[in-house]
């Protein structure tokens, strides 16, 4: 059965799927080609008649999969009750680090969402090169800039699909928490949207003079310089590949690009001071974002993913990777603290701390600071060697985590487990979107209470006191060149 609703550019044409109803590839803005394929985003041209939306739309230019098409700014909306009005609106910012984003993941299928009484919106933005490196002649952040262009369609023409504009949650994980982290301080941003819920936000935001570096060393690979006109005419998976090639040399650029060597994708938002005008922990300190309520969390295990492309590591390699880091507590806090560790063991528990625990709980200090509500989450349940790993409270949240995981294969109990922890999770975080309030005592640095996600769930003081005291004196801020 279809349904239709129209929006500000056309009428589009849906489906429904078990209750929930679902439009797929609708443009929020035009295609980022020609003349504007480095530009900032424009409107999305009108259509005459109805158009068809029940086929997922082509996502941008990534790795591992070929380009189709050229209308990559499109998103898919998942609605209970379309034409009704009043539900709360959940934006989906994707991970992938700045390098993947599909509408068509399964993992991330908003209907369970939209089942618990959400509208969910999911958006492309441009990734890599092309939405992310700095070039001469573009603007920075452009990822950034499609996805203000995807809040302002939400603002303009969810009612129709039943949501309430004035009540817009966006959700994020990884890149898309470091993506929400960066709307939250900018001034463009103000006012799209009420709730923001950070999943496993990265450290990562670079100076205009690393993301250049790093630009021109991509564009490099195809032979030309990090300028517009020289790459208006190179085909978007040659950039891919180009860029792609860069990131599996990064373990090699420690000495040119410092502790970005040690993450998976050379490209992060730029603090260029026009489009992203702070680092988001002092801007947000500074009352940036006071008006928003910020639900912030991270999984117990957050490198043990990464870890696994990783080989073991003696003392001397440990010590040299923690004290390389920016910032770094230095690796003789870790010893101290963690002595029962191995090299690999503390390795792995510094890089959870460095790239997503500590910056999590440094960004809900700042929030709070600078007089957002907020209140903080861990998840401490696994059901595998990874343990509560990076992007596992996502799929949780979806109700997608027995999707080809080898959760499935785990046992009854475990998936029972699995089951009961999703619809808990998922229950409180569509409360949260819905009243601003998920159903536990706020976070703030002195109690510092946490909702503990496990078998058996509960509410306590932030478990991972050890490194929040190793971190204390540290400050997340941007990331430079180091040679």
């Amino acid at each position: 059965m279809t349904t239709r609703v129209r929006t500000s550019a056309g009428a589009v044409r849906g489906s429904w799927d078990d209750r929930v109803a679902v439009y797929r590839g609708i443009p929020f803005a035009a295609p980022p080609v020609g003349p504007d394929r480095f530009a900032a985003p424009r409107p999305a041209p009108p259509w005459d008649g109805v158009r068809d939306a029940t086929r997922f739309g082509p996502p941008p230019p990534q790795p591992a999969r070929p380009t189709e098409g050229t209308d990559w700014l499109n998103l898919a909306v998942w609605t209970p009750a379309p034409g009704r009005t009043g539900l709360p609106v959940v934006v989906w910012i994707s991970g992938g680090g700045y390098l993947n984003c599909d509408t068509a993941n399964p993992h991330l299928e908003g209907s369970a969402l939209a089942r618990a009484g959400a509208v969910v919106v999911s958006a492309h933005y441009r990734n890599g090169t092309e939405g992310w490196a700095r070039l001469e002649g573009a603007p920075d952040n452009r990822g950034l800039l499609d996805q203000i262009a995807a809040l302002g369609w939400v603002q303009e023409n969810i009612t129709a699909f039943g949501g309430d504009p004035g009540d817009v949650t966006v959700l994020g994980q990884s890149a898309g928490a470091g993506s929400i982290a960066a709307l939250l301080v900018m001034p463009a941003a103000a006012g799209l949207f009420r709730r923001a819920i950070l999943q496993g936000i990265p450290e990562t935001y670079f100076t205009p003079g690393l993301a250049a570096d790093i630009a021109a060393e991509v564009t490099a690979g195809v032979g030309r310089a990090p300028r517009v006109a020289d790459l208006v005419d190179v085909a978007p998976d040659d950039l891919v590949a180009a860029a792609r090639s860069v990131t599996a040399g990064l373990p090699r650029r420690a000495d040119r690009w410092g502790a970005v060597a040690h993450t998976p994708t050379p490209f992060s938002p730029v603090v260029d001071g026009e489009v992203l005008p702070a680092a988001p922990w002092a801007a947000l300190a500074g009352g940036a974002a006071r008006d928003v309520d910020l639900l912030v969390g991270h999984g117990r295990d957050e490198f043990s993913l990464l870890a696994r492309r990783l080989g073991d590591v003696d003392d001397t390699a440990a010590d040299a990777l923690i004290d390389g880091l920016t910032p770094t507590p230095g690796a003789r806090r870790y010893r101290d603290a963690y002595p029962l560790l191995s090299p690999t063991e503390l390795r792995d528990t510094a890089m959870s701390d460095w790239l997503f625990r500590m910056p999590a709980l440094h960004l809900a200090d700042a929030a709070h600071a600078g007089g957002a509500r907020v209140w903080f989450y861990e998840l401490c349940w696994g059901f595998n060697a990874l343990g509560a790993s990076h992007a596992l409270d996502t799929l949780l949240v979806f109700g997608t985590a027995e999707i080809d995981t080898g959760l499935a294969d785990a046992g009854p109990d475990l998936v029972g487990q699995s089951r009961r922890l999703s619809e808990l999770m998922r229950a409180e975080h569509i409360a949260f979107a819905t009243t601003g309030d998920p159903g536990w005592a706020r976070y703030d640095p002195r109690e510092r209470t946490t909702r503990l996600y496990d078998a058996v769930s509960g509410v306590g003081r932030y478990p991972e006191e050890r490194s929040r005291r190793i971190w204390r004196d540290q400050r997340f801020g941007v990331l430079d060149r180091t040679g």
